[in-house]
């Protein structure tokens, strides 16, 4: 995270703020988050939380800026950043990873489970992240976009132009397969992926990546003539489970999943040898320092396949990645055993970013929304566009609009592009409800305020908005909900909050850690609602009041 100097476009901040905010605001409280920054910057971090503890004793204000504010870093340096795709495997070598790093003196942090092929390569190219955990097939196929097997030199040649280098292999060749369940295969007598021909009536779950893939299931349908109809798209852990109670026949996996032995499941052959080898690897940025491309590359040649299933097995058994990546420095590769995070302080980072990304998202939304609310009240081409512009964004998919926003110049795998989302999101409600709250006052009391002499202005503020007051905070109400639910999806792109143990129990197909994000994001959404009902007592005139 970038401090506010830093941020792109970050010129424009502070005299967007200075003009927004009173003088004495300006004087004191901005003033007293910057000190408290600065201060905090040169700290230990006990010594930082003491700091920040006083400066919300001393102003509750000063307080909520630190808590809102993306762009205020607390940081004192630039970690290395470690991405990790959504499945088992790839959290536990980002672990293992940020660990080395963290062994060396070099500062590392990990941003776990941040989807798939494409959205880790383009974070990687932005700077978003610095390295991450890939496999040589995927680069090839994926990455690169050919169909002939690439050496690792040729595949290093190639990366050279994105300013992306790869590591040598980290010892273990984790290639695709199709997997069944054992009895059900001992039954129809299938050995191979060949011998899926002759049984068109299976079902077959694959992951949505896998389904789209140049190495996936449409050139390995073609390769082996397969006439399977019935196949649908689900996700990579879940898959496992519907395999398990005979939702589906037939599943992709990886060859060194855990959930193979435990489960009791057979691997078909690939006869035809269609897919390539995917070696494992570490991308990272060529500008990363040489100290730091010399501490991963430590990791080449260090896990063979029966070593990263018993890793693999250990994360999904414990349902903690960190102490099943402690298990590769306990063979003799690294230091001894760190503790992990304890869950209370995992619970309480998870909160605070939730909090910042539907506080600022919803301040925003606020700032922008309610004065377009105003001008669609007024009606004619203007007013429809605004309110047609709004209602199609909320018809957009969360996912897809994550998705779009991530290629575009300033936004990428950050905080400011889920900020940037949530904040598209609560549009709607705001402005909806202030156009109808304004358009509902009785035309006399509007002839009224006209005879009266009163200015646009002071008409629109002395009467027509506190008379709508009521509509308009139900819509930030409204708004503020849409924004605690949805803010869980920001955890795709790496941006933390209670969306992080939602997906890791997905991966895990772990119901307990799922509901360690879903039920504090259910609080927190009751919270507010509970605290814009109190708010309505403040905010609407008492004659406006149910």
């Amino acid at each position: 995270m970038k401090s506010l100097r830093q941020w792109p476009g970050s010129a424009g901040i502070l005299p967007a703020v200075r003009g927004m905010l009173p003088r004495t605001f300006l004087r004191t409280r901005f003033v007293q988050v910057i000190r408290y920054r600065h201060s905090a910057l040169s700290q230990s971090r006990p010594a930082r939380c003491r700091t920040l503890r006083a400066a919300c004793s001393r102003s509750p204000v000063v307080c909520a800026a630190l808590i809102l504010f993306p762009f205020v870093s607390f940081a004192s340096d630039n970690p290395v950043t470690i991405g990790s795709k959504k499945f088992t495997e790839s959290y536990v070598l980002g672990e293992i990873a940020k660990r080395t790093l963290n062994d060396a003196g070099i500062p590392a942090e990990h941003r776990q489970g941040m989807g798939g092929t494409i959205i880790l390569w383009q974070a990687l190219r932005g700077r978003q992240i610095d390295a991450y955990p890939e496999y040589t097939g995927t680069i090839a196929q994926e990455i690169l976009k050919t169909d002939r097997k690439l050496s690792l030199n040729e595949i290093r040649e190639a990366l050279v132009k994105f300013d992306v280098g790869a590591t040598e292999p980290l010892g273990f060749n984790n290639t695709y397969a199709l997997v069944m369940r054992r009895s059900e295969a001992e039954r129809l007598g299938l050995h191979t992926i060949s011998d899926l021909r002759n049984h068109p009536e299976l079902k077959i779950g694959l992951t949505h990546e896998f389904l789209d893939r140049q190495d996936g299931w449409q050139p390995l349908r073609a390769r082996y003539a397969l006439p399977q109809q019935n196949v649908i798209g689900i996700d990579h852990a879940l898959g496992y489970a519907a395999l398990k109670n005979a939702s589906i026949d037939v599943k992709d996996a990886y060859s060194t999943d855990a959930k193979i032995a435990e489960y009791d499941l057979v691997t078909l052959e690939d006869n035809l040898q269609f897919f390539p080898r995917y070696e494992a690897v570490f991308l990272y940025r060529l500008s990363l320092p040489a100290s730091t491309v010399t501490t991963l590359r430590k990791l080449e040649g260090t896990l063979d396949e029966t070593r990263m299933i018993r890793l693999n097995a250990e994360a999904e058994r414990t349902r903690n990645y960190t102490r099943a990546a402690n298990l590769y420095f306990q063979g003799g590769t690294g230091s001894t055993t760190a503790a992990g995070e304890s869950f209370w302080h995992k619970l309480t980072r998870w909160t605070l970013r939730h909090l910042e990304l539907a506080g600022f998202s919803l301040l925003l939304a606020v700032i922008v929304g309610i004065p377009l609310g105003i001008i669609a009240s007024r009606g004619g081409p203007t007013g429809h566009s605004i309110l047609g512009f709004a209602s199609v964004v909320q018809t957009i998919p969360s996912l897809a609009l994550l998705a779009l926003l991530v290629p575009l110049p300033f936004f990428g795998i950050s905080v400011r592009t889920a900020i940037a989302a949530l904040f598209l999101y609560g549009l709607l409600p705001i402005v909806r409800n202030t156009a109808s709250g304004l358009q509902d006052i009785p035309r006399a009391l509007r002839e009224s305020a006209i005879a009266l002499g009163l200015s646009p202005m002071t008409r629109l503020w002395k009467i027509y908005i506190p008379m709508a007051s009521r509509s308009i905070l139900a819509g930030i109400k409204t708004s503020a909900v849409i924004n605690i639910g949805t803010a869980t999806l920001a955890a795709l792109i790496g941006a933390g909050g209670l969306g992080e143990p939602i997906l890791s129990g997905l991966n895990l197909n772990d119901h307990v850690t799922i509901l360690q994000g879903a039920i504090p994001a259910a609080l927190l959404a009751l919270l507010v609602q509970w605290g814009f009902d109190l708010t309505d007592r403040v905010l609407i005139p008492k004659g406006l009041r149910l």
